[in-house]
């Protein structure tokens, strides 16, 4: 089994105490799956705008209901709790 050290909120400084604050605001707290990329704050901050594109975007034929819906199939398709 692969194993990623992740910082913690407590650690975290620059950008990536930046995001993190960012990302308790939004949901109360900080999930694992951002964590996993808070080696690499820089493409963790890349990973977020593209998440924000696809999912907020407006050039899309896909309203955000069917958007959001394709993401719940697929997590539930890979056993996936996010």
């Amino acid at each position: 089994m692969a194993w990623i050290r992740t910082i913690e909120p407590e650690e975290a400084t620059g950008l990536l105490r930046t995001i993190y604050a960012a990302a308790i605001r939004r949901a109360g707290k900080v999930f694992n799956v951002v964590k996993l990329q808070s080696p690499r704050p820089r493409v963790l901050q890349a990973s977020i705008r593209l998440y924000t594109e696809i999912m907020h975007g407006e050039d899309s034929d896909l309203s955000r209901v069917e958007r959001e819906m394709i993401a719940t199939a697929v997590s539930a398709a890979n056993d996936c709790r996010y």
